[in-house]
């Protein structure tokens, strides 16, 4: 025999007896005996649980593997310690094409694509909320004739709140949708269900919903109402916790949050023109960006891969990058709207290689681009909607785009890298 093919044989009678250990130690005795008397098992097999462990700690190391694939798939993201002549790796936003398009019986309000990027929803002020798939979305773009229902890129078509979807998230780790409404209720769906009807969870508000952010684990979810307090609930017991120092609070209704990738912290964003930075655990503000946008509401707040810059827009039509290390404004990208107060929020966002800062400019309709690094403006694109741009989101892991506005319409831009 050779080596090679004893080495399998042990490697197989290992694992059998890692399964029947398993097995007795679970309490499934009748299954364990019979396995145990079909491979011959000697000497017998005592109950264990090492083979859990083994694979617990072998799931782990194949997380760890793909984090680290994607970091350098993805480059090193954005830090100005290092300036140096990097080379750019993604293609600028206005090389994407339109690949898909889809409508919803009111104008979108809200966009949000999962941690691994393989889906997006939208939600609307009809109440309604869309999951696409984005492979089913690239693929019906090179298809030439009609696909079949069951590969249509709309996968889940969830109508459950009474009044507009305001605020989207993807758990991090679960097969879950949350959204926020200005009904005033923060609702969990499960979107591996064929048929989804109701929200398996509900959190209910005095006040309407404007953003939400998950913790990195999924066990924590921050959330802004119209109103200056951040609610932090427990996910599992939908408890609510607040800072407990009523002082360190916004003064005005909160518009934007949005957990570091470590959780370490959050920042927020508000009506008061302020951003701050809170503790990830204990809820207590740690740093305040007053008038951050020279006094203009604050729209939405992004946090970096590293964890070292804030991103910002305002309703003064300009984005800024604030360094927390230092707690300053480190860069401006200005020249969207005509530099002329907006009449809705706009989100700023950076691409998945951190490499470009975008927003959707509200007075032409076009997406405004710049170099994350250097502040210089990108060609434009328009994102062909007939009305008001609402919201725009990025994907975190690959060159594609969702946007939404007053039409009633929902496109995805792709770019493959």
């Amino acid at each position: 025999m050779h080596p090679d093919s004893k080495k399998d044989l042990k490697i197989r009678e290992d694992l059998y007896r890692l399964i029947i250990s398993q097995l007795f130690y679970d309490g499934h005795t009748q299954i364990a005996i019979q396995l145990s008397t079909a491979i011959q098992a000697d000497p017998p097999c005592a109950p264990s649980d090492r083979l859990s462990h083994l694979v617990s700690r072998c799931l782990e190391q194949e997380k760890e593997s793909k984090r680290a694939e994607s970091e350098t798939a993805l480059g090193p993201g954005l830090d100005m310690e290092f300036e140096g002549d990097i080379a750019t790796i993604a293609p600028e936003p206005a090389m994407y094409d339109c690949v898909y398009s889809v409508q919803h019986k009111g104008p979108g309000r809200y966009l949000a694509f999962s941690c691994d990027g393989q889906l997006v929803a939208s939600g609307s002020a009809d109440t309604s909320i869309k999951i696409m798939d984005v492979d089913r979305m690239v693929a019906r773009a090179k298809e030439t004739v009609v696909m079949e229902r069951e590969e249509h890129p709309v996968i889940r078509t969830i109508i459950d709140h009474t009044d507009e979807v305001s605020a989207l998230e993807f758990h991090p780790r679960e097969p879950i949708i949350t959204s926020g409404s200005l009904d005033m209720t923060v609702k969990f769906f499960d979107y591996t269900k064929v048929s989804l009807r109701k929200s398996s969870k509900t959190i209910y508000d005095v006040f309407p919903i404007n953003c939400m952010s998950y913790h990195p684990s999924g066990d924590f979810l921050v959330v802004g109402v119209e109103h200056p307090t951040i609610r932090m609930h427990d996910v599992a017991t939908t408890s609510c916790f607040a800072c407990p120092v009523p002082q360190s609070y916004h003064t005005e209704p909160i518009t934007s949050v949005k957990y570091s990738p470590d959780g370490r912290f959050f920042a927020s964003g508000s009506k008061d023109g302020s951003i701050k930075i809170w503790d990830g655990i204990s809820c207590r503000c740690v740093t305040t960006f007053t008038a951050a946008h020279d006094g203009a509401p604050v729209c939405s707040v992004d946090v970096t891969r590293n964890g070292k810059y804030v991103l910002s827009s305002g309703m003064d039509s300009v984005v800024r990058l604030w360094e927390l290390s230092t707690n300053r404004c480190l860069i401006a990208y200005t020249g969207a709207g005509g530099g002329g107060k907006q009449m809705f929020r706009s989100s700023a966002t950076l691409n998945h290689t951190e490499e470009y800062v975008m927003m959707a400019d509200e007075t032409t309709g076009n997406l405004c681009s710049w170099d994350a690094r250097n502040a210089t403006r990108k060609k434009l694109i328009s994102l062909n909607h007939s009305d008001t741009v609402r919201h725009f989101a990025h994907s975190h892991v690959q060159a594609a785009y969702i946007s939404t506005g007053d039409d009633h319409r929902v496109r995805f831009w792709y770019r493959k890298a």
